[in-house]
């Protein structure tokens, strides 16, 4: 009885202030914790992209490549907070670029509590972005190189596409929201400009040692750990959930649709690829399984809000088919060790396109047409513009480490350490031969030789 009484006094203040608090400020107040939480979820997807790099790559680069996901995000949280953000989401001048907000300022009038929280979530939309482009490049580039080319995707190239997209959900207002552009949670503002912008510096940056043989076919080489890469996957499958319920910014029974149409293309993602490489190989391909549950993903990001459930298992499944021969194709001609570009690049557009295809309330030629032009303008704004960039890396500083330096791996010269230090003289050993995979992979998975360091 005394304990009944204790906890009854205890919670007197918090029930007299949820009886004077009003259904709109109880609202308000769940927007807030909603976003913020899905703010936290999408930032717990840089660990995800970490460890997927990382397992599809040679153990003696892992260091490397977790300083560049590092860095992605810390570096480039501040340059969205000083420019960024103000060039996505203030004022638009005539639809194409914000003109206020940089760094926070300069927004009077504004709710500044919601600022914040609209930042934070935008900020790792951004981070997500730019770090697609650190598993394409991974295994011989510049770290100082790349840390410029993260600064500049988060600044200037993904703000300003992200304005013409996206600006209207804060102060702007861009010219492909004047045209009816749907692009929910990001498939095209997302993670087609970074997997365009990763094709740009796979292609001059170009190949790793030992990728293609001497009549020009691909060689696998294959990542040290599929465990990492796995777990890296389904730590993005999680954190998507965030990335696209979140994209409401609201606490609404609308997120429960957007989260079971993420869950289902995830899934006929993974079931496409994994059954199209068992046909064709006559084994179900680990890696491709695991970027077929990227692809699905990365699909149904666009249209998550406005397609069924059949809609986004549709969408899964072509997702799925569309990188394993996207991959197959691209690993010709660019050594993307990840699958960056068939993933986010090639199933970013996909997914944009098939908004206007699988809609609820039915096809539609028009839109489908203005679908086309936002993913076209992403391409036209972020391939040219981060090829010249790489380019003049490539001219200033040299963008991508010597020979010496690739045979040993990036860690111990770049950063000075090892990220197995007990497995030091495996890991910087260097194989006589490189035998070519059954057939083109660019995950590696099915190579004849065992997993290398």
């Amino acid at each position: 009885m005394r304990k009944a009484l204790a906890l009854a006094l205890l919670l007197a203040p918090a029930l007299v202030l949820a009886q004077d608090a009003t259904p709109d400020a109880v609202q308000t107040n769940l927007d807030y914790v909603w976003t913020i939480v899905a703010a936290a979820l999408v930032f717990l997807m840089q660990a995800g992209f970490a460890l997927l790099e990382t397992g599809l790559t040679r153990a003696k680069n892992a260091a490397n490549i977790i300083m560049k996901n590092v860095m992605d995000a810390a570096a480039g949280s501040i340059v969205f907070f000083l420019i960024g953000f103000g060039l996505m989401f203030g004022p638009s001048l005539g639809g194409w670029i914000g003109t206020a907000g940089f760094g926070l300022t300069g927004l009077e009038g504004q709710e500044m509590s919601w600022v914040y929280t609209f930042f934070f979530f935008q900020a790792v939309f951004a981070a997500t972005a730019t770090t697609i482009v650190s598993g394409a490049v991974a295994e011989r580039v510049n770290f100082a190189a790349y840390l410029i080319v993260s600064l500049v995707i988060s600044g200037l190239i993904y703000p300003v596409f992200g304005s013409w997209a996206w600006g209207g959900l804060l102060n702007g207002g861009g010219w492909l929201e004047g045209l009816g552009f749907l692009d929910f949670a990001g498939s095209t503002v997302v993670h087609s400009v970074g997997g365009w912008a990763a094709l740009a510096g796979a292609l001059v940056v170009g190949a790793r040692a030992g990728k293609y043989d001497a009549d020009g076919k691909p060689v696998a080489i294959p990542g040290h750990s599929i465990p990492l890469a796995a777990l890296g996957v389904f730590i993005l499958w999680f954190g998507w959930f965030g990335f696209n319920a979140g994209s409401t910014t609201a606490g609404t029974t609308d997120i429960g649709i957007i989260a079971a149409n993420t869950f289902l293309a995830a899934g006929a993602g993974a079931v496409a690829a994994m059954v199209v490489t068992w046909i064709r190989g006559g084994m179900p391909d680990v890696g491709m399984t695991l970027n077929g549950v990227l692809a699905g993903l990365v699909g149904i990001t666009a249209g998550c809000d406005a397609v069924l459930p059949i809609g986004a298992v549709g969408i899964g499944l072509i997702a799925g088919v569309l990188v394993v021969y996207a991959s197959l194709w691209l690993e010709t001609f660019v050594d993307d060790p990840v699958g960056a570009v068939a993933v986010h690049g090639v199933c970013g557009a996909w997914g944009t396109l098939a908004v206007a295809i699988f809609a609820a309330d039915g096809f539609s030629v028009a839109q489908l047409g203005v679908q086309a032009i936002g993913v076209a303008a992403a391409f036209l704004w972020t391939f040219p513009l981060a090829f010249v960039l790489f380019k003049v890396l490539k001219s200033a500083m040299g963008l991508r480490i010597d020979d010496e330096v690739e045979t040993g791996g990036l860690d111990l010269h770049e950063h000075g350490t090892v990220a197995y230090p007990e497995f030091q003289n495996a890991a910087y050993a260097v194989p006589a031969t490189a035998e070519p995979a059954h057939e083109p992979s660019t995950n590696g998975t099915h190579a004849p030789t065992p997993v290398s360091a």
